[in-house]
């Protein structure tokens, strides 16, 4: 077998994964459509039925954020980058990451689709301090390190805006690497 016909293979069950994936979000199989089903049902957000709503994905309907709307990301990584809408601010961006990106480069390696940390940032307040250090608010805005600390609810309770219940922390748990990977490890297992 060549390298071509296990890539072909490996594809198929790429795909096979992602029409189940597509089954439980009812959206197609990208990162960014299945996070935003887990911050719903983690967070009790409610999505907004259009994808294409522009600068915001639902808003929280209840705690004391409640009305407010919110834009999630996942990023596989952690890279200190935050796609921004300038013209059109939700009320916050919960942003979920996977590792930190250690290597530099993507060559050889992988984004596994996992969450290690959670963030939440006051959109206005994070573009009025971008803004004032002159960095472009757009795509991949550069968010320094101190201000991805200030906002993160998982897993360290830095945030005082919000903060995550043991209910919610235990279901973040399931997408976190170590969780993750030993459930796979646990299946893989059972199906050997």
């Amino acid at each position: 077998m060549t390298d071509l016909d296990k890539l072909a293979d490996l594809l198929a069950e790429l795909n096979s994964i992602g029409n189940r994936i597509s089954e439980i979000t009812q959206r197609p199989a990208t990162i960014g459509h299945t996070g935003e089903l887990i911050a719903s049902q983690i967070f009790d957000i409610e999505l907004e039925e259009s994808t294409s709503e522009k600068g915001f994905d639902g808003h929280f309907r209840s705690g004391s954020l409640s009305g407010k709307t919110v834009n999630i990301k996942w990023y596989s990584k952690q890279e200190y980058l935050l796609d921004i809408t300038p013209n059109s601010l939700p009320d916050y961006y919960l942003v979920m990451t996977g590792p930190k990106d250690l290597e530099g480069t993507s060559k050889g390696g992988m984004r596994p689709w996992l969450i290690n940390s959670v963030f939440l940032f006051n959109a206005a307040e994070l573009v009025i301090e971008l803004t004032a250090r002159g960095v472009i608010v757009g795509t991949a805005s550069s968010v320094r390190k101190h201000e991805w600390q200030a906002a993160e609810i998982y897993p360290n309770k830095r945030s005082m805006v919000y903060r995550m219940t043991d209910e919610q922390m235990a279901q973040i748990l399931a997408f976190d690497s170590d969780w993750a990977e030993s459930r796979f490890e646990g299946k893989r297992l059972i199906d050997d």
